[in-house]
Formats: structure tokens, sequence, C-alpha cells
């Protein structure tokens, strides 16, 4: 079994062993940090894309990808039925010892209980699809587990911001090799320990737009942030 980093890093830091982060190691550039009191913090030190998401959410709620559990616990606090879904084993005992009362350790694409009325991917949380050819896939995949007046909430970034502009054309230089500007390779590492590398994929609006209509989805756009993210919602058409 690969080595569960956020797992780990969530373990230490819930049970105050805090003294490293989690460095990322990506395609795009060569080392990032993703601090890890920051996986931990409430609602009000969330961004406006998060508070917006949590604020709409209604129903029966599935947090696929919910890490520390910090959004899920929000919703539950004022009252919401919530199911936080996870990958890593760590991440999932962090959440019940937070008092989180409905847990799943599962691949989202192995989960196959239905019946939600809201799908919650935030962080970026679309970027789990990891390809875009995977998109159509994923997101029918979604349809399955959802009523059919339920709704999903993503959150993405347009990163072709960060690929040079052709002076000549005003384009952008993007890489040859990947079918899709967005799609990047990462690495965890964490205590000096490395997991695998995996697919994760940014995904501007028009494309999941574009992807979304397919699969028999209205796409509205709810936020945009600073930074290229936005906030979307998909309901079946």
């Amino acid at each position: 079994m690969p080595f569960d980093i956020l797992g780990k890093a969530l373990v230490d830091y819930f049970e105050g062993h805090y003294d490293q982060d989690i460095i990322t190691h990506s395609s795009l550039e060569e080392e990032d940090v993703l601090p890890l009191p920051y996986l931990f913090r409430n609602f009000k030190d969330m961004p406006l894309i998060e508070q917006r998401a949590l604020e709409i959410c209604y129903g029966n709620i599935l947090d696929i990808g919910c890490g520390s559990g910090s959004h899920s616990l929000w919703l539950q606090e004022i009252g919401l039925n919530v199911t936080a879904l996870d990958s890593s084993k760590g991440a999932i005992e962090v959440c019940q010892k937070r008092g989180l009362e409905t847990t799943v350790l599962s691949e989202i694409l192995e989960f196959k209980q239905n019946g939600y009325d809201t799908l919650l991917l935030l962080m970026n949380g679309i970027g789990i699809v990891g390809q875009l050819q995977k998109l159509k896939d994923f997101l029918n995949h979604l349809k399955s587990l959802m009523k059919p007046n339920g709704q999903i909430l993503l959150d993405s970034s347009d990163i072709i911001y960060m690929f040079e502009i052709d002076e000549n054309d005003g384009g952008h230089w993007v890489p040859r090799n990947v079918d899709y500007y967005g799609e990047v390779e990462f690495q965890m590492e964490y205590k000096g320990e490395k997991g695998p590398i995996f697919d994760w994929l940014y995904l501007d609006y028009s494309t999941l737009n574009e992807y979304a209509a397919r699969c028999g989805f209205k796409t509205e756009l709810l936020v945009q942030g600073e930074h290229y993210d936005y906030l979307a919602k998909l309901t079946l058409t």
C-alpha cells in the first residue's frame, strides 16, 4: 500500500505533533508547501468560494474528498445530514475523532450509494478526475449518486495564466506532451517520505460547461475568485 501522506500529516496535526507541513511537487513548479493548519480552518477563515458553497448546501449531502472534515463539520453543526468521504484512511480517522457522525473510506468511483441532494467537491475538488478524458465518465458517475433535483457544487481554477504569452499572436505557450493544459502531475512529501505521483485536473469554466452539457447538466457560475478560481453549480436539465 502506498504511504498515506495526507492521512499521516492530518493525524499528526490533530494529535498535537505538528512540526512540518506537506511539501508538494508538481509538473508546473518544483516545490510548494501545503500548511497543515489551513486544512483545519473554521468557517470564518475559509475563502468566499467555500463559504458560498456551504451556505447553499441542502438535504442529504456527500462531501467528496473531505480531508480533515472541516466542511462537513460546519454542515453537521448547522443541522444538515452530511456524509464525509475520502480515500485516505488517516483523513477518515481524523474526521471521526473530530466528531463527524457519518464517514466513508472509499474512492469516489467505487462508491455506489445514491439519493444525495448535494454533492460537494471543494478545494479544487474536481481535480480528482485527473485527466480531461475521464471527465465525462466521472460526471456520469456523480449523476448516478444524486437525486433528479439535486446539485453538484464544485470549484476549480483556470491555470492558463501560468503559461507564457506568445508576443506574436497573443496565445499561450502550453506543453505539447499533455492533452489539456490543466492536466498536472503531483506528488506529496511529508517528513522526508514521498507518496505516489498522481494526476490532478485544473478545469476552466468553459470546458466544464461543455462537458457537463454532454452529460445532461446545466452549469451555473456562482462565484469568481481573485485568482482565476470559481465556484460552479451543476443541475440536471
